[in-house]
């Protein structure tokens, strides 16, 4: 696929249902949401919920009940980059151009970010996405998945790729 023929519809599709995501600010600080907002919305090409609206539309399936599925893949992936950001993983300073969490909001608060976003992941596909055994069915799914990336990072830290040093 080249860059003229990637499906930007899709991926300004998934932009545009992120921006109304409800991050409940209601019991959360505004800088969690804040440094939440960030992250999320410091664009990127969005492949992996892309990719889920992209399967709709090859199914004949209406795209706006993939949303909450697409929200909740690109929820997950960001956690995922905040984490592997921190300083006690890669310690990257940058992430699409711009400073990371950490560099931004601190690395107590870019923590609580990642954490933050995986667990809203979870909530918007409980939430929005119908029926209800078909939400429960999607997170029963992306769980382990989203386990598999602390796990990896676990490992990256035990194999020595890390500094365990750094993470104590």
């Amino acid at each position: 696929m080249t860059v003229a023929s990637y499906p930007t519809h899709l991926q300004e599709e998934v932009d545009a249902y992120l921006e109304g995501v409800d991050f409940g600010a209601e019991g959360r600080t505004a800088g969690l949401v804040e440094a939440m907002r960030y992250s999320l919305l410091a664009g990127g090409k969005r492949i992996r919920p892309v990719l889920a609206l992209a399967t709709a539309e090859a199914i004949g399936r209406d795209r706006r009940e993939f949303h909450p599925l697409a929200a909740g893949l690109e929820l997950i992936h960001t956690y995922s980059l905040i984490h592997d950001d921190l300083p006690a993983m890669d310690d990257d300073d940058l992430r699409r151009g711009r400073p990371t969490s950490h560099v931004v909001f601190g690395e107590g608060l870019a923590i609580l970010t990642g954490d933050a976003l995986l667990t809203l992941a979870f909530e918007v596909l409980a939430r929005d996405t119908r029926p209800a055994s078909t939400a429960a069915r999607c997170c029963v799914e992306l769980a382990p998945a989203a386990c598999a990336s602390s796990t990896q990072q676990r490992a990256a830290v035990e194999a020595g790729r890390v500094s365990r040093a750094s993470t104590s």
